[in-house]
Formats: C-alpha cells, sequence, structure tokens
C-alpha cells in the first residue's frame, strides 16, 4: 500500500514525498460511555490509512484520493466545506491549525489504505488524525498528540457533521503495539494495558447491515441518560454524569424515572464497571475473563440499551457456540455494523467457517470478515 501511494504521488506531482500513517481502531469493551463521560478500552490496528505529502509553492492544496481515484484542490485562502465529501475530512483539519495561528502552507497530498469503510474501524477518524500528524512533522507546527487529537475531532464535528466523542480519533493518534488504552473520557488520562496475543486472535465480522437508524437513536439514548441523571442530581448535586453514579443511586431514584430511562443508565454504569473489570482481567492475562465481560457488554447493548439489532444477536448467538471463541459483541453504535470476537488462534479458520456456514448478510452474501493485529498509532514511515 505504502509503495503505490508513494508511486502515484510521483506520477501525479513529479517529486518525492515525506511518508506518514495512522491507523483505524476497535473498542474492545466501553460502548456508548464515552459521552457519559466514562471509560472506553480501544486499540489501534493494523489496518492504516497512508499519506504522501509535500509543500509546494503554487498557493493551492492538491489532494488525490487513491482508493476513490478522485483528485480536489483549493486555494490557500479558501479553506471552507466543500461538496466532495470526503475532502472535508482533510480541509477540517487544516482549518483546525489555522485557527491555532498556524498558517498552513500548502502543499500536494496523496492518501488511502486498507481501513474498511463502514465496518467501524473508524476510517474518518485515521484519515483526519493522518492529515493533522503529517501537517505537524512537515511544517514544524509542534503540536502534542493531544491537541493533534483535539484538530481532529473538531474536524469531524464542523466539516463532517459527526458530534463524535473523542475515543476514535485519541486511539489512532496514541495506539501502541499490543496494548489497549483507558480512556477517560472526561479528563482524557489514559492508561495503557498490555493486549498479549500470542494465543489469541481478534476477528471482526460485518452484519452487511449500515447503522441507518444510528444517529437519531443515539440522540434519544443520551436524553434518556441525561433524564436519569438530572433526577439522581436532584439527591446528589456531586453527581455530574453517569461516571459519578452507581447502581445502588440509581435504584434508590428508580421511582423517580421512566423505566426506559432506568434501563438506559444501569446499562452505562454497568459497562463503566465492565471496563475496569477488563482492565484487571489484561493485568492477569485472564483472557477467559476478559471474553465473559464480552458477552455480558453485549447482552446489555441488546437488552438494555437496545441498540443491537437481529443480525448482530444472531452473529453473537453462532459465535458463542463456536469451540475457541472466548467472547464476542457488537461494536460501535449498533443498529448494524461489526461484531467483534476474541478467538484462540488455533481456531480462528474454524470460526470464519462457522460464521460463513451459518450466517449470510442481508442482501444473501458471506460476510465480511477481518483479523485485526494491535498496532500504533499515527506516525511517520
Amino acid at each position: 500500500m505504502e509503495q503505490k501511494i508513494k508511486l502515484k504521488f510521483k506520477q501525479l506531482f513529479e517529486t518525492e514525498p515525506i511518508m506518514y500513517c495512522a491507523p483505524g481502531r476497535v473498542n474492545l469493551i466501553g460502548e456508548h460511555t464515552d459521552y457519559n463521560e466514562g471509560f472506553v478500552l480501544p486499540a489501534a490496528v493494523d489496518k492504516l490509512i497512508v499519506f504522501a505529502i509535500k509543500p509546494n509553492t503554487i498557493g493551492k492544496f492538491r489532494f488525490f484520493a487513491f482508493d476513490l481515484n478522485e483528485q480536489f484542490e483549493t486555494e490557500q485562502n479558501n479553506i471552507t466545506k466543500s461538496n466532495v465529501s470526503w475532502a472535508n475530512y482533510l480541509l477540517g483539519v487544516i482549518a483546525q491549525f489555522s485557527k491555532e495561528e498556524c498558517q498552513v502552507p500548502t502543499f500536494d497530498c496523496v492518501f488511502g489504505g486498507n481501513v474498511p469503510p463502514g465496518a467501524g474501524m473508524s476510517s474518518s477518524a485515521a484519515i483526519e488524525v493522518g492529515m493533522a500528524f503529517a501537517i505537524n512533522d512537515v511544517f514544524n507546527f509542534k503540536r502534542s498528540r493531544l491537541q493533534m487529537t483535539q484538530f481532529a475531532q473538531m474536524a469531524e464535528h464542523e466539516y463532517a457533521g459527526v458530534n463524535c466523542g473523542i475515543m476514535d480519533q485519541f486511539a489512532s493518534m496514541h495506539g501502541k503495539l499490543n496494548h489497549v488504552i483507558k480512556l477517560d473520557c472526561r479528563s482524557l488520562d489514559y492508561q495503557y494495558f498490555p493486549l498479549n496475543m500470542e494465543k489469541y486472535m481478534l476477528v471482526l465480522v460485518n452484519t452487511g447491515v449500515k447503522h441507518s437508524l444510528a444517529s437519531s437513536e443515539y440522540n434519544k439514548r443520551r436524553n434518556e441518560c441525561e433524564e436519569g441523571v438530572r433526577l439522581i442530581q436532584k439527591h446528589d448535586s456531586q453527581v455530574r454524569s453517569l461516571r459519578d453514579a452507581t447502581l445502588a443511586d440509581l435504584d434508590a431514584h428508580k421511582n423517580e424515572m421512566s423505566e426506559v430511562a432506568f434501563r438506559r443508565c444501569s446499562y452505562v454504569i454497568e459497562e463503566n464497571e465492565r471496563v475496569e473489570a477488563a482492565c484487571k482481567a489484561l493485568t492477569e492475562s485472564d483472557f477467559v475473563a476478559f471474553g465473559q465481560l464480552m458477552y455480558a457488554s453485549h447482552q446489555g447493548l441488546s437488552q438494555k440499551y437496545e441498540v443491537s439489532c437481529a443480525e448482530l444477536d444472531k452473529l453473537v448467538t453462532i459465535a458463542k457456540s463456536i469451540d475457541g471463541v472466548l467472547g464476542t459483541r457488537m461494536m460501535g453504535g449498533g443498529f448494524g455494523g461489526c461484531t467483534i470476537s476474541l478467538v484462540e488462534k488455533q481456531k480462528v479458520s474454524n470460526f470464519e467457517n462457522a460464521i460463513f456456514a451459518n450466517y449470510k448478510t442481508p442482501d444473501g452474501n458471506k460476510p465480511d470478515v477481518f483479523e485485526v493485529v494491535i498496532g500504533d498509532g499515527a506516525r511517520k514511515l
């Protein structure tokens, strides 16, 4: 991939580029906890977006999206939202540097990679993070990894129009080989935990269902969680978010809130506890316990948070019956997308064959399956 991107750059711009990359990510546990100021446990993976970049002297930014075979260019003083959706990820990042008094000189860029779009591995975050890292390095702006992460997140908010949390960009920027990141979504403090995968493999299976309900239902879930927090706050002003609440707090005021809000809130509180327990399991190399927490996470997402779908539930049920699977759950916002499974390495082919034999996507095809390895974050190549 790196060589193809480099070659395309040379063909288009007749000069030698500087090469960078940023990875996609998985989230092992801690779903829908981020906007409740809770904990998440993501990791960068070995699926990458690669960038070839070089300053130019023509006063124009020139971009080429390798995977789409599309070009885009704009004047230096014309950084505004475009009707070319992929270009907005790059333009949004340039705009964030400009806001911070870093006037970005014009450059040429070719980018592309193997982070599968629509599989919940955050290809958009990888594009934003890679662009931020490359600009910062090429022009020596001396911004920290956290600042660049925040630039990437704001690019998504302002130019792509998605009001995302910070987890995806954080994992892509801060990933570390053979480690997961426990991220505190309130303080942005983080800690690495070892993920020794000598005997295991993480395998994603794509349901083939697009997350069509995700945005409207996502906002409803946020409101339901906020309802619970407001009611608990009446009795305890220390509770700023569900992160501060216990199941005992919730039970004490169960009769004051809707049954739906109670279920949503109990899921979030339990999921934060699962992230803590998962970190303990990793410290002790207890993959069996970790797998059980994945199953419990899925059950909560399906029954209490109600963001699963029939296809995700079916894949989890199939996985549970396959020898060598330690745990499985839906990954991401829900209503489609992928499951993530922890599988014994020697039994991965059995797992994949069993999935193919027992599951077809809604359009009748074999599902896409991705084996992922935990890797480093954004970097110069």
